[in-house]
């Protein structure tokens, strides 16, 4: 095969797989690779009612110090969310009105919630500083991911429910 021939191959190719990804995007599709949720391919399907407790959803967080700290130490990464931060995956365990007790593990309206240990610090040793607890306020979302070590509601708190892009739908995902 010739230099040029090959040159305009990999071209159309690169151009090919821009192309599958900008549609994939526009259609809703997003890679996972955070520890929260399965690896692999999901989609944010519309969510055509109000948010309720366990509802798995796609969620920009909000600019904080918080999650600019939570960005620095590679707990979440860089996306198209307000801040550049990408959109998390969580599942929803509390909205507004529901109290939250934070000790060894977490309670909603006094029961507790299973998986919810809380950590002192993360896997590289660096503190971790839980939610102080409290009633969620209302247009606000308390979240969880029951996969060990996940960043979640039990370190940040409560985020504001206007931030959900849809719900999470696995598509292609694999546990390592």
């Amino acid at each position: 095969m010739s230099r040029r021939r090959a040159i305009v191959l990999v071209a159309v190719a690169a151009a090919g797989l821009f192309l599958f990804a900008g549609v994939a995007w526009m259609g809703g599709i997003r890679v996972n690779l955070t520890r929260s949720y399965p690896l692999g391919l999901w989609l944010i399907e519309p969510l055509e009612r109000p948010v309720a407790v366990g509802d798995l959803v796609f969620i920009c967080p909000p600019d904080t110090a918080v999650f600019r700290m939570a960005r620095e130490r590679f707990y979440l990464g860089l996306g198209l969310c307000p801040g550049w931060f990408s959109p998390l995956i969580k599942t929803v365990v509390a909205t507004g009105g529901q109290a939250i007790a934070i000790g060894a593990e977490v309670s909603i309206d006094g029961r507790p919630l299973s998986h919810s240990d809380v950590r002192p610090s993360d896997a590289a040793g660096r503190a971790l500083t839980p939610f102080a607890g409290g009633q969620v306020p209302a247009g606000f979302l308390f979240l969880h991911s029951d996969f060990a070590g996940s960043y979640d509601s039990r370190y940040f708190g409560p985020v504001p429910a206007g931030g959900v892009l849809g719900r999470a739908r696995p598509l292609l995902t694999f546990e390592p």
